[in-house]
């Protein structure tokens, strides 16, 4: 698969606002990692800035686990260290500041929380990658989606797709390619079904098999780094669908080289991102 012509940075003038601005609503007191690789993979991912916005009590913490490359929002926050619904005005007052929001990587399933995420879901002028426990909060809730025009990319994993649907997870597995573009069709969004040849559906019936991968990626926060990939080429100006693709197969390429040096047994979500460079060269070269 060759690189997409917007991320391929010609242009000897280029600067980072022409790369897009993501921000990361995600993490919380146990899985502010969650935060971190969603941000990093961003980053490597070619956008020109990253925001992790994180509950406010974590961000000194998050300033010291993430990069240096990365800034961060603190958020108003429950008692229990998870994004308040309160943060809604805070990132409200801030959307002209991104283009690209990715949310739900380790922000926990606080009702507080999932309000504030079916609220942004439901306003958000900017597209949205929605993940992990956002996708949770939408479940039963998949109105919303169709309540802006804003581009959103969906990225669930089988048991995911399962409670968007209102389904068994052996429905959604038997019938992987009739869920995914029936759910895009029917709400307008592009959707990411993770697993072994991983889905990518568009709104308009457009069906991309994924054959990238390897089962050394089935480890905690491999969909936390797919999540912030995507993200970062949104916001270089790929389509949802066109995004989607890229980001599924550049992930399994670059995982797929870490679990060449890492084995499958022993590679961790954070060896893919690392690996991400290197993915781009075998691009770039044709291997």
């Amino acid at each position: 698969m060759k690189v997409p012509t917007p991320l391929t940075r010609r242009e000897p003038d280029a600067y980072k606002n022409q790369f897009g601005h993501v921000c990361v609503i995600a993490g919380s007191g146990r899985m502010l990692g969650a935060a971190a690789l969603t941000s990093l993979a961003a980053m490597r991912a070619g956008a020109g800035l990253v925001t992790a916005a994180v509950p406010a009590s974590l961000n000194t913490a998050a300033h010291r686990k993430i990069n240096n490359v990365v800034m961060t929002l603190p958020l108003k926050e429950t008692r229990e260290q998870t994004v308040s619904l309160d943060a809604f005005a805070q990132i409200h007052r801030k959307y002209d500041q991104f283009d690209v929001l990715a949310i739900g990587p380790g922000l926990s399933r606080h009702p507080a929380t999932r309000r504030l995420v079916l609220k942004i879901i439901g306003t958000s002028p900017k597209p949205l990658v929605v993940d992990a426990d956002a996708l949770y909060a939408l479940s039963g809730h998949t109105e919303i989606l169709r309540e802006t025009g804003t581009l959103k990319v969906l990225t669930p994993h089988p048991g995911e797709m399962a409670r968007l649907v209102n389904r068994s997870k052996e429905y959604v597995e038997k019938n992987r390619r009739q869920t995914a573009l029936e759910f895009a069709r029917e709400y307008d969004c592009v959707v990411l079904l993770k697993g072994h040849r991983t889905l990518v559906a568009s709104p308009q019936g457009k069906l991309y098999v994924n054959a990238t991968g390897n089962a050394g990626m089935a480890t905690a926060g491999s969909g936390d780094v797919l999540t912030g990939m995507v993200a970062a080429l949104l916001g270089q100006g790929l389509t949802g669908f066109e995004a989607a693709k890229f980001g599924a197969w550049w992930h399994g390429k670059a995982g797929d080289l870490a679990a060449r040096a890492k084995t499958h047994l022993s590679m961790i979500a954070s060896d893919i991102i690392d690996y991400i460079p290197a993915a781009v060269k075998r691009i770039e070269s044709g291997k």
